[in-house]
Formats: C-alpha cells, sequence, structure tokens
C-alpha cells in the first residue's frame, strides 16, 4: 500500500470517528440507552461529625431509558439500579474504637434535560436500603469487644451533570441528600 491510499485511509477514518462524535454529542439520553457510571463519593452523610472517613463512598449505577421526546425532544426519563459502599471509624481512645461499614443498594428514577450538546443535566430520586455493620477494635478496661449491624430502609434527591468527552464515555458530577453530598466519576453509555 503506497503513501497517497493510507493518507486517504486515515481521512476517511478520522472524517467518520469525527462525525459519529458530533453526531452522538447531539443526541440526548433517549429511550433504550443504556448506561453504567462509577463513581466516587465525598464526604459521606453516613456515621457522624466525630467519625473519621476510612473509605470514601464508591459508587455503581445503571440506567436504562424508558422515555423521551419530552419538552420539545430535549427531555427523557430513565429507571435503574444503584450500589455504593463506604466505611469510617469512631475513635473513643487513642487505642479503641469502631469500625462502621455501609453498603447502599436501591432502585432510582432520573430525570433527564440537554440544553446543549454534550451536555446532559438530571435530577431524581432513590430508594435504598442501608446494610450497615460494625465492629470495635483495639482494647478498653472495662469494655468487651462487640459487633453489631443495622439497617434501614432510606432516599435520596439528587441534581447532576454529565458531559460527554468521547462518543460513549462522559464524566459526571453530582449533588444531593441521603447517601453523599458531593459524588462524581465516569459514564459509560451503550
Amino acid at each position: 500500500m503506497n503513501r497517497k491510499n493510507l493518507l486517504k485511509i486515515v481521512c476517511l477514518c478520522l472524517f467518520c470517528t469525527g462525525y459519529s462524535v458530533t453526531s452522538f454529542a447531539q443526541s440526548m439520553f433517549s429511550k433504550g440507552d443504556k448506561m453504567i457510571n462509577l463513581g466516587i463519593g465525598i464526604p459521606t452523610y453516613l456515621g457522624g461529625s466525630n467519625h473519621s472517613m476510612s473509605m470514601p463512598l464508591f459508587s455503581g449505577s445503571f440506567e436504562y431509558g424508558i422515555v423521551d421526546n419530552l419538552l420539545n425532544g430535549k427531555a427523557s426519563i430513565g429507571v435503574g439500579g444503584y450500589l455504593a459502599y463506604t466505611a469510617n471509624k469512631y475513635k473513643y481512645t487513642s487505642d479503641y474504637g469502631y469500625k462502621y461499614s455501609y453498603l447502599i443498594l436501591g432502585p432510582r428514577g432520573v430525570f433527564h434535560y440537554s440544553p446543549v450538546p454534550k451536555l446532559d443535566t438530571y435530577g431524581g430520586i432513590m430508594f435504598g436500603y442501608n446494610i450497615v455493620s460494625s465492629s470495635s477494635y483495639g482494647t478498653y478496661s472495662g469494655s468487651s469487644n462487640y459487633t453489631a449491624s443495622g439497617s434501614e430502609v432510606g432516599y435520596s434527591f439528587f441534581v447532576g451533570a454529565r458531559y460527554l468527552v468521547a462518543p460513549s464515555i462522559a464524566l459526571f458530577a453530582e449533588m444531593g441528600y441521603g447517601i453523599a453530598p458531593i459524588e462524581a466519576g465516569v459514564s459509560f453509555l451503550f
């Protein structure tokens, strides 16, 4: 293959890639679209004011578009699931305290609105189940080590924005109440 033909093939590939990026970037999250989000949340609402974070909130979620063409074709609705894990500890003395871990899972519904190409703004609600476990560490005179667990149903309201950086990859940031006040990460669209 000579250099001219190779240059033509490279130019054609770049043109096709650029066209697919532009056409995808102008679309929004639509009916039938699927998305996986992987994120980190810092700090977490879980625990108390005297707790120190031993692990940030790691989250994963899946979403499926169920309704589109709302608000002049700029809005859609998606549903999916959410899973997150975090841990913290409470120091009672210098060598004695409690460790807590939280596993949160549940369904969530999301309303998307795309005001401009490549930008997806959204808000939603999640109903979830928070599985809590705890144990003591170290030694303390007059006290015995213990383990405990507690779980509860909870909810979360959130708003966020997602910006496409490639045809199937976006960066997102969320703010909300219920799990972590700030969460950020990457989204994979397919």
